[in-house]
């Protein structure tokens, strides 16, 4: 009987459960992508070039850290919070005020918001800058189609940040919304339609604040969740970030200009078909890449948790402002969009004139 409980104490321990983290050898390193199910994420190998902080910024993983951030933060904000008109401002004044940390959590949320917003518009501009969204020597690439992906995806990011703006039911929060929808009127021929759509109706009521709380809070982050899963898997079909295709690119031209000969090379160790691999010729292949694991899911790690540090940081010192109860008769002046939206509040001014009593937009 003891062999069978020194066996037993082998397969349970620490060592046992966690080696797919921290494997010990190249075929260990292998193996935890297969093992693991989270890390099927993740190819076997990866180009030491892609793990370049001065490339990515690594924006796309700091926009995936902050839904994180956004996810667990909002479904406990849900449990205190109640979408009624009559109750809305009082439930969020208990959790800023009577509720233990309350505040915190609600500050989190809030600067989660406005840091995904504003990274997701950086990460298109860093793709667009680096020209990511072209296809590169790799065959069955649709980086194209991804980018799409990406911009639909920074699209329903702002809608998310939008229908959460009028959940405080408070005056910044109402005249907001309400200078937005009014933005969203002006689109041509249809902007009376996406008006009545968003409200549930020709005012802010309580048809408003429930169709944006479902929005808020289920459909649209699953419609998120769905995107990123698709993006990533896209990025990896595509033979990972763009810039591995410069690599192989340089890697081509020195075997041409040498006259040397060369392996054939699939950049994520796929399985065969090309279809889902990215085969090209490549010398000193231990040169370029290193094992996903350790090496890439240390630096996931290493993000992740950079990124919650700073939200904890900047929630600290900067709180979610909560103004006087929603009051529709009482207008603030300025009565200003989310800053997100403010260019496109400037821009139906600039572009709104009146001749002979019509007014044109």
């Amino acid at each position: 009987m003891e062999p069978n409980v020194k066996e037993l104490k082998k397969k349970t321990n620490g060592r046992e459960l966690f080696w797919t983290l921290k494997p010990k050898s190249e075929k260990e390193a292998g193996e935890s992508i297969v093992r693991n199910l989270l890390l099927h994420w993740f190819p076997a190998k990866t180009m030491l070039k892609s793990l370049s902080w001065s490339y990515s910024l690594w924006l796309g993983t700091i926009s995936v850290a902050l839904f994180l951030i956004l996810a667990v933060t909002g479904v406990i904000l849900m449990f205190l919070y109640v979408p009624s008109v009559e109750r809305a401002y009082q439930s969020v004044k208990d959790i800023e005020y009577v509720v233990s940390f309350g505040w915190f959590i609600r500050a989190m949320h809030r600067n989660a918001t406005h840091l995904m917003v504003a990274v997701v518009f950086l990460h298109m501009v860093r793709a667009f800058l680096t020209g990511a969204y072209k296809n590169g020597v790799g065959v069955g690439q649709n980086r194209p189609l991804n980018w799409i992906i990406g911009i639909i995806l920074m699209l329903v990011t702002l809608f998310l940040a939008f229908t959460g703006y009028l959940l405080p039911w408070d005056q910044l929060a109402y005249w907001a919304v309400t200078v937005g929808t009014d933005i969203a009127k002006k689109v041509p021929l249809v902007g009376e339609q996406i008006r009545y759509a968003l409200l549930g109706g020709y005012e802010i009521d309580q048809n408003t604040l429930i169709r944006f709380y479902v929005l808020h809070c289920f459909l649209l982050p699953a419609f998120v969740l769905i995107l990123i899963s698709y993006h990533m898997w896209r990025v990896r079909k595509d033979g990972g970030l763009a810039v591995v295709d410069s690599i192989v690119l340089n890697e081509n031209k020195e075997n041409k200009s040498n006259g040397s000969k060369s392996k054939t090379y699939s950049l994520l160790g796929l399985t065969t078909g090309r279809t889902v691999q990215v085969e090209t010729t490549i010398r000193d292949e231990e040169k370029h890449t290193v094992n996903s694991v350790p090496s890439l899911t240390r630096r996931i790690g290493l993000v992740l948790l950079g990124t919650f540090v700073f939200v904890v940081i900047m929630s600290l010192f900067i709180g979610a402002p909560l103004e006087e109860p929603a009051n529709p008769d009482v207008t603030p002046n300025p009565a200003k969009a989310p800053w997100y939206f403010l260019w496109l509040q400037e821009l139906v001014t600039v572009t709104t004139f009146t001749i002979g009593g019509i007014t044109f937009d």
